[in-house]
Formats: structure tokens, C-alpha cells, sequence
């Protein structure tokens, strides 16, 4: 039987990739070799094809390469999907393999997901194919799942971005003495805990950019006859293009082990609507009564109607939550030793304000946890809310305080009462703090009256996860603000039961835990402070200036920048007395020392070098001229969960004076 010329040509180009795999050519010259050196010719003194041949077979190469063929051929033969699933379940397959790499416990249940690909990306349709080595736009896929959080290798973005990697997730129960238990199909039916998947976009410039945020119901692989299900997930935008697709994924999930008995489609599709009718419903009775208490604060005084009480603010997939929602207690292990290492994370976090297509109002988008942690950047809300939760989780009475800065701009800070009755601001941007001390508006006119401290003109409202108040006093300047809340005169409360309804967790989302920093903090320095000498030496022969380097007094640099550092976290400053010790016996008599400390929140060294030249003594120090004139440089990166990064650049020189 005689095969078409294009199966006839598909199958010659097989074996040719699979010879060139193998690397036949050195095999048969090994052969060849061997066979010269026995003596084996023919009777015209040169080797003949059958001898040759006959070796071939005598070693089984001929053997081995039909028989890697003829397996390679059967699996190329299977759907794409199919073959992947195939595998997976083998046992010797890919959810084995990932097992023993996890060290996970077999007596528990796991769901393997696995990404097949994605498609209809249609907005990078005309992006070019990225060549070997061409810094792209990429993709990142982020999972969450029950505090487990995963992600994925970066691909290039692409219509048919090449997403596809395996993730292991452990299905466990919820209570004391039985999360070690395997999860029967029972257990994992009253699970609502959805897959969160966040898409993230990095450009070249290393810029993230949010471009999805889906919540995946995981329970239709309880009814799959086999354990395992293959789909397809439509992913929406965010913000003002939440109600548009941005692309598609293919996805699969696995049980293992199998459940020895399925369920019947029709019970989960009636637990999920359940479900549903039950939120619902809560939902519809938390805003009946949201508008019965806005009456009732409204009525109190007219004047209310002005300030700046948020009840509901919406995510990044245009879903209208309390605002309560948005805070947690968040417990950061031993990624953060106290409160204020805390705020100076939570300020490295870029400030960005969500964008918008057009003028007017600002965009309003407050971010889920999960969806600020992979982006690391958001508007000052997400850092607040963030703030808040890490400030509840350190043992801190914290509240999230809605109102405005000078000249009216709205903004959101962190406020925490000591247990003496003390107010403190923290401002969740720049992790700096304020004592708060009330004026007294009745005290007479020559008392001593507090000057204010903080940035904040007004305050509407305040809230944590399981607090909201409103400020009814006669003004809601914040200097003139009595933050007694348990005055009712002063601020007017929401039913706790009633926000609970909304707010617990098993109605809000789950709490992704805070990853440690991957980056190592000496590696990343010295590549910074490597490029940094390069621009500087590059920008000073462009001047016609020749670069001389000090290694000693770049070195001198580390303990100032390490007490910058220090200085941001504690508020304490201390080690400035041993660098300015070591700086004047490294600088001889004659002369003259000048030196310019710079922080950013990157670690790219154009940008930076960039920032840099803005300042004149920095532009001063680096295009210096003079008599036995040395530069130094020291950069120092600080990381943080979640990889955020604290860099300080120092630039120093040293020159002869001459009079």
C-alpha cells in the first residue's frame, strides 16, 4: 500500500529530525571506525554497503531508531490536549513527577491544572515573531488557590501567546484535625474557593501592566467520568474594559487520585446556584440597609451630604464590593518583623493611578489583594487597604481613612489607635508616619493649640474588616477630628452583623499569602552598580573627561546607604558618625569630598542614571573636573516579599583643590 506524497514527505522529514536527534552520523562513523580496525573489507580491499549495514544491525542502532520512530509517530498521532492528559495520568507521568519534585503528601488530594496554550490575543495580531535573544513584551500567568500561589514562566506576547505549564494544587479541608485527611467528593462540592488567575504583562522597560483578573470554578472535574476535564476560559479585561475579551485559554484538570465515584452533573450546577441565590441575596439585604443608614447619616445634618463616606467601591473586573471587603488580617510570617517594616514594603509598591481612556474623573479600581500583589503597583487605595491588613495581622488597631489632601484631592491613609487613646497616621506611599493631636475649637484664644502634623485636610469615613464609621461631627477637617469612635455623637457605625454577612471570608475571595523575595539582594547590586559605572564613564567621554574609578571609597559608601535604609524602616537614623569618620581619613589632606545619596523603586540602570542627572549636585559630581580627580559609586538593593525592591545609588568624587 502506497502512502500519499505529502504523508510520503512528512514521514521522511520524521526520520531525518529524528537521525539528526540521535546524532546517526557519529554512530555510523564509530561503526565504520571499528570495523576498518577488525579487518572486515571485501576482497577489493574497500568496505562494501552490506557490511556496513550488517554492523549497523549487529549493534542494534538499525533496531533502536525504528523503534524511537514508531513511538514517536504513535504520540504525534493524539490531539495536542489528549496526549498531555495521557501523559499526566500515566503512571509514570507528569502529576507523579511533579509530586515527587513538590515532596507533597500522597495521603491528600491534589488537582493538577495544566495551561494548554492561549489564543485570540487580538491585540498583539501584528506583534512580530520575537527573534533569539530580543528583549519582548511578555506574559505571566499568576494562580491562587486556597494559599497556594503559583506562577508561570514569562512567554513572549503573542495572539497565540505559548502558555503552557502545569500546576499541582492541594485540595484540603478547611477544619482542625481534618486537614490531613483526603477531601471526598462531598468536602470538595462545599468548596466555593475559586482559582483566581491574574494575566500580567511585563514590556521591555520592565513595566507591569494588568491585563486579566478571572475567577475559575474548579468543581465541574468533579463530575468527569475519567477525573479529568479539558475547557476553554474567556478572559475579560479590567477596569473600563471589563466587559471585553482580551483572550482565550485552554486549560485541563485532573484529580488524583480519581474519585471512586463522581457526581452527577445536575448536584454540582444546583450547589453552584445555590450558591449564587445565597450572595445574592445577602447582597441585596446589606444594600437595603446601606440605604437606610445613609438616610439616617444624612438626616443627622445636610452638610454630611458633602463628605466623603465610600461604602462600595469597585474591582478591577467592575464588581461593585463594600469596602470592608477589601481589608483582611494578613499575617506575613517571617517575611516582615514588625509594623513598620511593613509600611516601608507596602511603599515600595509603585503608586500608579489605574489608567483611563480620555479626560475627566479619575478611574475607579480597587484592586483585589491578589491582583495588586502580582501587578506591584496600584493607586493609593490598594496600598491603604494593603497597609491595614498587614498592621490588623501585627496585633495594631488599624482603620482605613477615606477623605482628601490640600487643595481637595481625594486620597486614602492608614490610621492606628494606641491603647493610651493615641492616633497615628501612616501614610501608606511613603511609609511616613504622624502623631495625631486634635485642636480644641472651644479652648480659649491664647491657649497653646497643636500645630498640625500631617498632609490630610479631611476625613469622611473610616473602616477595617469588620469596622465602618462615618464622621458626623459639625466638620470633618481633620484637625478639628475627634477620633473617639466609639462616640456615637461622632461617628455613626454600621451594623457589624450586617457588614459580616458581606465581608467574612467564606463569602469574600480567599487571602493569597506574601512570597518570599526570589531576587538575591548582593547579585542584584553588583549588576546595578556594574551598568551604573558603565553610563557614568560612557557620559563622561562624551564630555571629553577620562574616568578614574575609587574601589576603596566605593566601598566606604555600603554603611551609608545601609543606615538610609534603616533610617526609611525604623525612623531611627544611626551610623552616620562611622561614615563620616571613614570618609575624612580616605580623602587626604587638600581635598575636597562631595557626595549625592538617590532612592528608586527599579532596577533599571538607564532610567536611574537618567533620574540621576536631574539633580545639579549629582550632574556636578559626575561631570567633575580637576586636579587628581577619583569617582566612586555604591549601589545597594534591598528585597522584599514579592520581590519588591529598595535601590540606593550613591555617587561620591574626590579632587586635589586648588586655590
Amino acid at each position: 500500500m502506497s502512502l500519499p506524497t505529502e504523508k510520503t514527505s512528512e514521514l521522511k522529514q520524521m526520520i531525518h529530525s529524528h537521525l539528526l536527534k540521535m546524532d546517526i552520523n557519529k554512530k555510523v562513523q564509530q561503526v565504520l571506525a571499528e570495523t576498518v580496525r577488525d579487518g572486515q573489507r571485501t576482497t577489493h580491499g574497500a568496505l562494501s554497503e552490506a557490511d556496513l549495514v550488517h554492523a549497523l544491525q549487529r549493534r542494534g542502532i538499525i533496531d533502536e531508531v525504528i523503534r524511537d520512530i514508531h513511538a514517536n509517530q504513535e504520540v504525534s498521532t493524539q490531539p495536542e490536549h489528549e496526549s498531555v492528559l495521557k501523559s499526566s495520568s500515566h503512571p509514570n507521568g507528569k502529576i507523579q513527577t511533579d509530586m515527587k519534585k513538590a515532596n507533597v503528601n500522597p495521603s491528600r488530594r491534589h488537582m493538577y491544572l495544566q495551561v494548554l496554550g492561549g489564543k485570540a490575543f487580538l491585540e498583539h495580531l501584528q506583534e512580530p515573531e520575537a527573534l533569539p535573544g530580543q528583549v519582548c513584551p511578555t506574559f505571566t500567568l499568576y494562580m491562587h488557590f486556597r494559599n497556594q500561589r503559583f506562577r508561570s514562566k514569562a512567554v513572549p506576547c503573542a495572539c497565540e501567546p505559548d502558555l503552557n505549564e502545569g500546576f499541582l494544587l492541594e485540595v484540603h479541608k478547611d477544619s482542625h484535625g481534618e486537614s490531613s485527611k483526603m477531601a471526598d467528593a462531598t468536602t470538595m462540592l462545599s468548596m466555593c474557593d475559586p482559582i483566581q488567575l491574574v494575566l500580567i504583562k511585563t514590556d521591555t522597560s520592565g513595566e507591569t501592566s494588568l491585563v486579566s483578573s478571572y475567577f475559575l470554578d474548579w468543581r465541574r472535574v468533579l463530575c468527569a467520568p475519567s477525573g479529568r476535564t479539558c475547557f476553554a476560559v474567556e478572559l475579560m479585561g479590567v477596569g473600563s474594559e471589563s466587559k471585553l475579551p482580551v483572550g482565550i485559554l485552554t486549560m485541563s484538570l485532573e484529580l488524583h487520585p480519581p474519585l471512586s465515584e463522581v457526581l452527577n452533573a445536575d448536584i454540582i450546577s444546583t450547589q453552584q446556584s445555590l450558591e449564587r441565590q445565597r450572595t445574592a441575596e445577602k447582597e441585596r439585604l446589606f444594600l437595603v440597609y446601606a440605604k437606610q443608614w445613609w438616610r439616617e447619616f444624612l438626616e443627622i445634618r445636610s452638610s454630611n451630604q458633602s463628605k466623603m463616606v465610600k461604602i462600595f467601591a469597585q474591582d478591577e473586573n467592575g464588581v461593585n464590593r463594600p469596602v470592608c471587603s477589601y481589608v483582611h488580617i494578613l499575617r506575613a510570617g517571617r517575611l516582615l518583623e514588625g509594623p513598620r517594616q511593613a509600611a516601608r514594603f507596602v511603599s515600595l509598591l509603585a503608586h500608579e493611578k489605574a489608567p483611563v481612556v480620555g479626560g475627566g474623573e479619575k478611574q475607579e479600581q480597587w484592586c483585589t489583594l491578589m491582583a495588586f500583589l502580582c501587578r506591584r503597583k496600584g493607586d493609593c487605595e490598594d496600598h491603604a487597604t494593603l497597609l491595614c491588613s498587614l498592621l490588623l495581622g501585627f496585633g495594631l488597631d488599624a482603620y482605613v481613612c477615606v477623605g482628601s489632601k490640600a487643595k481637595g484631592i481625594p486620597h486614602t491613609w492608614v490610621m492606628t489607635r494606641g491603647t493610651d487613646g493615641s492616633i497615628t497616621f501612616w501614610e501608606s506611599l511613603t511609609a511616613r508616619r504622624y502623631l495625631h493631636q486634635s485642636i480644641d475649637p472651644d479652648a480659649p484664644p491664647l491657649a497653646p493649640q497643636p500645630k498640625p502634623s500631617s498632609p490630610y485636610r479631611t476625613v469622611g469615613c473610616v473602616f477595617n474588616h469588620q469596622t465602618f464609621l462615618a464622621n458626623c461631627q459639625p466638620t470633618d477637617a481633620v484637625d478639628l477630628c475627634v477620633f473617639d469612635l466609639q462616640n456615637q455623637s461622632r461617628w455613626k457605625a454600621m451594623s457589624e452583623e450586617a457588614l459580616k454577612s458581606v465581608c467574612t471570608p467564606s463569602v469574600s475571595p480567599s487571602l493569597p499569602p506574601l512570597c518570599s523575595p526570589t531576587l538575591d539582594a548582593a547579585s542584584a547590586s553588583n549588576h546595578l552598580e556594574l551598568e551604573m559605572r558603565y553610563h557614568v564613564s560612557e557620559h563622561r567621554k562624551d564630555l571629553g573627561l577620562a574616568t578614574v574609578w575609587d574601589d576603596h571609597l566605593s566601598y566606604l559608601l555600603s554603611s551609608a546607604l545601609s543606615a538610609y535604609e534603616l533610617e526609611r524602616c525604623t525612623g531611627v537614623s544611626c551610623g552616620n558618625e562611622e561614615f563620616q569618620d571613614a570618609v575624612r581619613r580616605a580623602v587626604p589632606d587638600g581635598h575636597t569630598f562631595k557626595g549625592f545619596p538617590i532612592h528608586v523603586l527599579h532596577r533599571n540602570a538607564r532610567r536611574a542614571f537618567a533620574t540621576c542627572l536631574k539633580f545639579p549636585i549629582c550632574d556636578e559630581i559626575v561631570s567633575c573636573r580637576g586636579d587628581h580627580v577619583r569617582l566612586a559609586i555604591r549601589v545597594r538593593v534591598f528585597t522584599y516579599p514579592e520581590d519588591a525592591c529598595a535601590v540606593w545609588l550613591m555617587f561620591a568624587c574626590k579632587y586635589r583643590s586648588v586655590s
